[in-house]
């Protein structure tokens, strides 16, 4: 069964079940400010799942095209991608759990014909803390259904994934309780983060198993919620049945809601029996285009050729929205897609018309599901050759330079460093993260601190222009690396706050700071509540108000990034030796910090004069990315 044949039968089968079948929103969303695009199946129904009346009634249904740029990075395995579509079904106030496990299992297993032998699942462990009960409704109804097909039904409580990397799985195990990192569902993360006033609840997973053989054992040993490959999640089941009160204690909606999502392509990679999304439908006519243009398999040359599937369509799907790639927003990410595309593209010996035979392929895939694709595809093509052909001319100056610089470490042992990568930037339009790929892929060797001599490249310039329309600092040089120094001290404990208060793995993207204030990118979805926001703004005036000492020391970064925890945005790029930055002492430590200085020597620093720390505004900085503002005031 293909993908195509997934999506109508899906969309039908919910049909048959009441469901109105929606027609899909665009990509770009059209009254939500806080993201650049649609990321989720759900996030146009958000209004109607906080209370208000859908106009086509309490079930719906729909296949949504979403891109998540801030997975761009990850693409290159068998699973992750920047675009997909997501199959939903929505019960507004209307049926709940025993209806929608049981729909959702006849769907895989009778009208998809997924193997039951290896379908898993997880359900919630429950919250002590927050009074909110393990989800055994939802586990019992599991276990009814396994038992009925057959299958074993045994239950694992595992808590944590972290947990389970270390204790794998049982034979017989097939129901899994974790925690709210895995499986609570609200818009700010985890129960802590549950916005006020916002309906939550625990959610169900349904993983298919794609056979030991695709089990990566650097992730630990397996079980359902690990990232060792073996397990693919293909469902979630979002079960909303609580609200959080003023007092952040939580209370049982009077209407319950379902939302459910599934992805479409790794449902049609366990219709196949097949790990790699890649193989699906989908994609394999675009990979086949690309065998045959560079006389190449795609086995032997998968990274590349799944970075060129993956942008391409999503390049189209954006170029059928009417964008066009620019150095802003949408348009941005739009650039990057196809630029990364044609770079790739360089590898496979394909060196012109890539564009002008993909675009076809792409749109011929699509045309059943976006009228748009069939509508615009001339203009679609246009759009995207020229910025191929543009794309092209900037290749070539670029990797000339870029080659000069390989050259010169080979043979005079000098070091590319971040200056040289600013100019590839600046000079030749080269971006930042092509050039370093280019200079691993020419042997080149690069400096262990090229991020942070980048940044202070970058931020030269920036002072070179303000200081040839502004005129000098107010108040000279000495006052602005002072405030500078602060605001650079400042960025740690933000991080260290954010990762308390949002998630663990909050990542850093990228900093600028002045003498007036610090501005910070960080990993993040969703505008931060104004709960989180006073949240952050309270850990880091405590700790400013502890007076902490802050010290630092060189170490092996093995050590460093292992037994310390250090905090590394930039942890594939680092050299054997980092500096780490350490915010208090002993068991008070509140930040570990991969850094290249310098800092305040103690947090009390920060406050004096009865400073406080305060977000003063925060807005979308790219897709996936938050930025905020912060002052010392």
């Amino acid at each position: 069964m293909n993908a195509n044949e997934i999506r109508e039968k899906y969309l039908k089968f919910m049909e048959e079940r009441g469901h109105a079948v929606l027609e899909p929103a665009g990509l770009v969303p059209k009254d939500d400010p806080t993201t650049l695009f649609t990321g989720s199946g759900m996030q146009m129904l958000l209004p109607y799942l906080l209370g208000k009346a859908h106009p086509d009634g309490t079930r719906l249904t729909d296949s949504q095209p979403c891109l998540r740029a801030q997975d761009i990075e990850d693409v290159g395995d068998n699973r992750h991608t920047t675009c997909f579509e997501m199959l939903g079904n929505w019960s507004l106030g209307d049926y709940f759990k025993k209806e929608q496990i049981r729909w959702f299992w006849e769907f895989l297993t009778v009208e998809v014909g997924l193997d039951p032998e290896r379908i898993y699942v997880t359900c919630f462990i429950g919250d002590e803390e927050n009074e909110i009960p393990k989800d055994t409704e939802a586990a019992e109804i599991w276990k009814e259904i396994f038992e009925e097909a057959g299958v074993s039904s045994g239950v694992a409580e595992i808590g944590s994934a972290d947990v389970g990397d270390e204790r794998g799985m049982k034979e017989g195990e097939r129901i899994f309780y974790y925690n709210d990192k895995e499986n609570w569902w609200s818009r700010g993360g985890g129960i802590k983060t549950t916005p006020i006033g916002d309906p939550c609840g625990p959610d169900s997973e349904v993983f298919y198993d794609f056979g030991e053989e695709n089990h990566d054992a650097s992730y630990g040993k397996a079980h359902p919620a690990s990232d060792s490959g073996r397990f693919i999640e293909i469902g979630n089941q979002v079960f909303m049945e609580y609200r959080r009160k003023e007092d952040g204690s939580f209370e049982p909606l009077k209407a319950k809601n379902v939302d459910f999502g599934g992805g479409l392509e790794r449902i049609a990679a366990a219709a196949i029996g097949e790990a790699d999304v890649f193989k699906t439908s989908l994609f394999t006519p675009v990979i086949e285009k690309l065998e045959e243009m560079s006389g190449r398999k795609y086995e032997g040359n998968v990274v590349s050729m799944r970075v060129i599937a993956d942008h391409m369509k999503g390049a189209v799907w954006l170029a059928a929205q009417g964008l066009v790639p620019s150095n802003k927003e949408q348009g941005y990410v739009m650039r990057r897609l196809v630029r990364r595309a044609v770079a790739k593209a360089l590898d496979l010996g394909i060196e012109e018309g890539l564009m002008e035979q993909m675009v076809p392929v792409v749109c011929e895939i699509y045309r059943r599901v976006l009228k748009e694709v069939t509508e615009g595809e001339a203009e679609i093509l246009a759009v995207l050759v020229k910025e191929e052909e543009a794309f092209r001319k900037t290749l070539g100056r670029g990797l000339r330079e870029a080659e000069k610089l390989a050259v010169n470490t080979l043979t005079v042992e000098d070091l590319v460093d971040g200056a040289d990568l600013f100019k590839l930037q600046d000079t030749y339009g080269f971006p930042l993260e092509l050039a370093v790929e280019m200079m691993e892929k020419l042997g080149a060797k690069l400096s262990d601190r090229w991020r942070e001599e980048f940044e202070m490249a970058l931020e030269k310039q920036r002072e070179t222009s303000r200081t040839a329309t502004k005129g000098m600092f107010k108040g000279g040089l000495e006052d602005g690396g002072e405030m500078t120094l602060k605001y650079h001290t400042v960025a740690h404990l933000v991080l260290a706050a954010m990762c308390e208060v949002l998630d663990a793995g909050v990542e850093q993207r990228g900093s600028n700071i002045t003498a007036e204030r610090m501005r910070f990118d960080f990993s993040w979805d969703e505008k931060l509540t104004e709960e989180q926001v006073l949240a952050i703004e309270g850990l880091v005036n405590g700790w400013i108000e502890a007076d902490l000492p802050i010290s630092f020391g060189e170490f092996e970064t093995e050590v460093a990034l292992g037994e310390m925890g250090a905090h590394g945005s930039f942890r594939d790029k680092y050299g054997e030796t980092v500096t780490v930055y350490t915010v208090g002492e002993g068991d008070g430590v509140v930040s570990n910090e991969v850094c290249g200085g310098p800092h305040v020597e103690r947090t009390g620093v920060l406050g004096e004069g009865g400073v406080k720390f305060k977000i003063a505004k925060q807005e979308a900085s790219s897709a996936g990315v938050r930025r905020i503002k912060g002052i010392l005031k």
